[in-house]
């Protein structure tokens, strides 16, 4: 079974890259942008037979390695 997982930062959590990367993006004359928050993205396959099995799972490996629960979110979807 196929899933990803997107973690980004909580809402007033301080986003330096971010904000780097949307400074870049107007340097580079790329109108339009007003804000930038960045996050991280996994797919992961797992060996789950079902869907539950495979969210509880996933929900672990985020909480005790794939996020950093304090500081950010983050979603799951069965692919």
């Amino acid at each position: 079974m196929k899933a990803r997982i997107i973690v980004t930062l909580k809402n007033g959590v301080l986003d330096p890259q971010g904000k780097a990367i949307e400074a870049a993006l107007k340097s580079l004359a790329i109108e339009g942008v007003e804000g930038v928050r960045q996050g991280k993205v996994f797919d992961i396959e797992v060996s789950a037979t079902d869907a539950a099995a495979a969210e509880a799972t996933l929900r672990t490996a985020c909480d005790k390695l794939l996020a950093n629960t304090v500081v950010e979110n983050y979603a799951i979807e069965i692919l």
